[in-house]
């Protein structure tokens, strides 16, 4: 197994000067070289065939001692030094000061076909960053990790990858649910991969604490490697740069609406500098379409970041963000600029995202209108997103009884015969535009963007259930599964289908924390 290293993090950005491992307020560095923490038996539990493809390993490298070793944190690769990143972050709307990778250890850079990739573990032991905490990750967190990651992935969502997905053979001690019922469970370890793991609150660090130099070199390092088409560092290449940076999160926020993502902690120190969807917590997608659902038992009262805040969550992180970079600036008025036109940005490509799930691909007056209508009926019949927008693409106007039918079976409504008279009223007026703008291929381009499978909460939990009793077949099914899911794949055809009941209040299911 042979690496292209190009550990440039390391060796063009400050090191803290203290090589042991111990909890500490790190200034004046972007990392702290730290060494994973081994286990006592590590076995694969999987690994993604794709980012194996993409590394460029083979069977054999797979298959061997050193593979196993290397991504438990058992081994180090020769020629690297595992460090962990320093950053701050917005927690919950609130200043947090210096937050870190508590639980993360990367391991090193790697070149592949003029692709940069950075692999990382999570839960790989203790670190400067980790506070109060133990550094690991137990095989619920870890399976629902790995799973989702590479699920996003197919779904064409930009998002950090997973290599694989290891036990540690060690237990780690729990309190799912922040209860007071602590108990011991199964620990785990994901090989994370990404070309990068800088997040905003890399930066805010800096700038909060007044290390301008570190925050230039640690801005003109991501320029470099990762917004090379924006050219020398510069006052203007820095207001471009930040003008990207909005750019590319706001179009993941449009991914995440378009298929009902809910991330669950939009904290600043959970938001990549590329734009890619990174740490997969508390996350769920709707089942019923409801936007003010969050997962998040921890967000329950607030819900700052259910699924409708989304968008102008990631609005107000991207504030925070030209705070951070205000200093290399020196002006606010452009960054202003770019911070007022987010709104209406937004607002023009999710009307556009929505229209391409209606299948409706030209301009007409009443479109806003007809996609509001459509989201008060949806949160109004409790009806299932996912497999509505998937059988509308077979709604054939003629027919509207039948997909009444339809909508009735994917609705959780116990009275869904009440919202008939509204939904009649939609499907007449959708009918129409149908009529007037006929398209051949409207069910294949519907069918592109609607998704028929996604990752459930129900499901990731019969998956992790089964893990737990050394059953992995629900993990090789739902992977499988999940790699095609805009495909019809009627050998899955049973997980198209509504949250069971069993699943409504059942921990893991509708409920989750950010324990890990």
């Amino acid at each position: 197994m042979n690496f292209l290293l190009s550990d440039t993090f390391t060796k063009e950005l400050p090191a803290d000067p203290i090589s042991d491992n111990f909890v500490r307020q790190v200034h004046n560095s972007c990392f702290s070289f730290v060494n994973p923490t081994p286990c006592s038996s590590p076995s694969v539990i999987h690994v993604s065939p794709d980012m194996i493809e993409k590394l460029s390993l083979s069977d054999t490298d797979v298959k061997s001692q050193l593979f196993t070793q290397l991504f438990s944190g058992n081994a180090v690769y020769p020629g690297t030094k595992p460090y962990a990143m320093c950053y701050g972050g917005h927690q919950f709307g609130s200043w947090a000061g210096q937050l870190g990778d508590g639980r993360a250890i990367n391991l090193f850079e790697t070149k592949v076909n003029g692709q940069r990739w950075a692999l990382q573990l999570k839960g790989a032991g203790l670190t400067p960053y980790s506070r109060t905490a133990d550094g690991l990750a137990v095989l619920r967190s870890s399976v629902r990790e790995y799973l989702c990651s590479e699920a996003m992935y197919f779904l064409g969502v930009p998002t950090t990858r997973a290599l694989s997905l290891m036990l540690t053979g060690d237990e780690v001690l729990r309190d799912m649910m922040y209860d007071g019922n602590a108990a011991y469970e199964k620990g785990a370890v994901v090989c994370r991969v990404a070309p990068s793991f800088i997040r905003f609150g890399n930066f805010q660090i800096l700038a909060a604490r007044g290390e301008t130099e570190n925050l230039k070199k640690l801005t003109d390092y991501t320029l470099r490697y990762f917004y090379t088409d924006l050219g020398t560092p510069s006052k203007e290449t820095y207001i471009a740069f930040f003008k990207e940076i909005v750019k590319r999160t706001m179009e993941m926020i449009v991914h995440w609406q378009r298929i009902g993502f809910v991330h669950g902690v939009m904290n600043t120190d959970n938001m990549s500098i590329l734009g890619l969807t990174i740490d997969y917590g508390p996350y769920g997608w709707l089942e019923n379409y409801d936007p003010g659902w969050t997962p998040n038992t921890t967000d329950a009262q607030g819900k700052r970041y259910r699924f409708g805040n989304q968008p102008g969550i990631a609005a107000w992180n991207l504030f925070h963000l030209a705070n951070a970079l205000y200093p290399l600036i020196g002006e606010a008025a452009p960054l202003e600029n770019i911070i007022n036109g987010i709104h209406e940005d937004y607002e023009k490509s999710y009307l556009d995202m929505m229209k391409g799930k209606l299948g409706l691909f030209h301009s007409f007056e009443t479109e806003k209108l007809l996609v509001a209508s459509l989201e008060d009926i949806l949160y109004a019949s409790e009806t299932d997103m996912t497999m509505f927008f998937r059988l509308l693409s077979g709604f054939d106007p003629k027919d509207k009884a039948g997909f009444l039918h339809k909508w009735n079976d994917s609705s959780y409504a116990v009275a869904f015969e009440k919202h008939i008279p509204a939904i009649n009223e939609w499907l007449d007026n959708y009918s129409a535009l149908l009529q007037a703008h006929p398209d051949p291929e409207r069910k294949k381009k519907m069918d592109a963007v609607n998704p028929k499978y996604v990752l459930r909460n129900y499901m990731a939990q019969i998956a992790i259930d089964a893990a737990d009793k050394g059953d992995y077949s629900f993990i090789d099914e739902f992977y499988l599964m999940l790699q095609k899911p805009y495909d019809e794949q009627p050998e899955y055809e049973r997980w198209f289908a509504k949250r069971p009941d069993w699943a409504v209040n059942k921990v893991g299911c509708s409920m989750l924390s950010c324990s890990s």
